[in-house]
């Protein structure tokens, strides 16, 4: 999969991420064909790059599987999106609606327990909270169910992913997409959004939920293992299983989805920055299951390797660092006679040395006259 801006984009290559806006409707889904409408349109709304699956249109690669089903995510983003408006209309939160996109989220889960992670959506900057709230629960519940919780824990961690931001209700949303530098005043109110949270959660009235568990997620997932989180400086013991594992998922995505402070990090970044916080931020146990099902390299990504150019053909859960490549070019940019395929698992943790994306994988494969991609599709 390559990442391309908006202007490299051609009539036929395939998306390999949904594109969403606030209400939950999908501009876009994975594995649409692009048209020059598709992509006139994607320029109008603010979208300045899209992962597809090849560069080639005649190569329709088709998209890596979501760990969840299309529908159950558009209806989950449209019941987040319908919670926050009744909140923001000073009217009650409906219960029911967002229980059932919690059980469908974790049926989802259940009925392919070996999908990987491999690609997050793409959002519109205003509409971050109501698609990033469903994916924390989608990564949150496939968490629990690796943690082997009950039905009962799964559906008070998947509500309360769902509902963990509520907070940012009460946060001005210029601060929320602010492109500068916070001030310590905003910082300030930014660091409140979980008090917040859990003040407005705490008040449901509900006989079926963990209505205190739910709430206490809300005012967990930004505190630390060592203390120097936020709103209570909380330590290790104090912090509940359910808000280490929101707090996981919820840096996951955000540090894997463009925001206008931020571009979007691919997941073997994110898991260096992750891992760093091992044991001072991030339950390392916990931590490490969740980056054991997520492909750092996905399908189809083009690597620069110790012995050359390869696309990864296969991740396995469990060995997501070590993904399986079919090397097709040495260093010296020459095509190899007979493509070879490469288990990484049997070479240095240095063997893969950078991820070949957007311009510099179109310069590659115009040298080389050549697009890797053909070599999935001979599968």
């Amino acid at each position: 999969m390559i990442r391309l801006p908006i202007t490299r984009l051609r009539d036929g290559m395939v998306t390999a991420q949904s594109i969403y806006n606030s209400e939950g409707a999908s501009y876009l889904t994975r594995g649409t064909k692009l048209s020059q409408q598709y992509i006139d349109r994607l320029r109008k709304i603010g979208i300045s790059s899209v992962t597809i699956t090849s560069l080639d249109p005649d190569m329709p690669l088709p998209p890596p599987e979501d760990i969840i089903r299309e529908d159950t995510r558009v209806t989950a983003i449209h019941q987040v999106y319908d919670t926050y408006a009744r909140i923001q209309q000073a009217k009650d939160m409906e219960i029911p609606p967002l229980l059932s996109a919690s059980e469908s989220i974790i049926a989802d889960l259940i009925q392919k327990p070996e999908n990987l992670v491999q690609m997050t959506d793409i959002r519109l900057y205003d509409d971050y909270t109501f698609a990033h709230s469903v994916n924390v629960a989608a990564l949150s519940a496939m968490l629990g169910l690796l943690c082997h919780f009950t039905k009962s824990d799964l559906i008070t961690l998947t509500m309360g992913a769902l509902l963990h931001d509520i907070g940012k209700l009460n946060v001005n949303i210029k601060i929320l997409n602010k492109p500068g530098a916070l001030t310590d005043e905003e910082f300030q109110c930014i660091h409140l959004h979980p008090e917040w949270g859990w003040r407005r959660l705490r008040e449901l009235t509900s006989t079926s939920l963990d209505v205190a568990a739910i709430a206490n997620i809300a005012y967990q997932h930004h505190e630390h293992l060592d203390g120097s989180g936020y709103p209570r400086h909380l330590t290790d013991d104090s912090i509940s299983d359910f808000s280490k594992i929101v707090a996981i998922a919820d840096v996951y995505d955000a540090l894997t989805t463009q925001r206008p402070y931020k571009k979007a990090y691919p997941p073997h970044i994110a898991y260096k920055i992750m891992t760093k916080c091992s044991g001072k931020q991030f339950d390392p146990p916990l931590l490490k299951l969740f980056f054991d099902h997520v492909a750092l390299y996905p399908i189809g990504t083009v690597l620069k390797t110790a012995m050359g150019y390869g696309i990864v053909k296969d991740v396995h859960i469990g060995m997501t660092r070590y993904p399986r490549l079919i090397l097709f070019a040495d260093n010296s940019n020459q095509l190899l006679p007979t493509p070879i395929t490469i288990e990484t698992t049997d070479h240095d943790s240095d063997f893969i040395t950078s991820v070949i994306d957007g311009n510099d994988f179109g310069a590659l494969c115009f040298r080389l006259k050549f697009n890797p991609a053909s070599l999935l599709m001979q599968e």
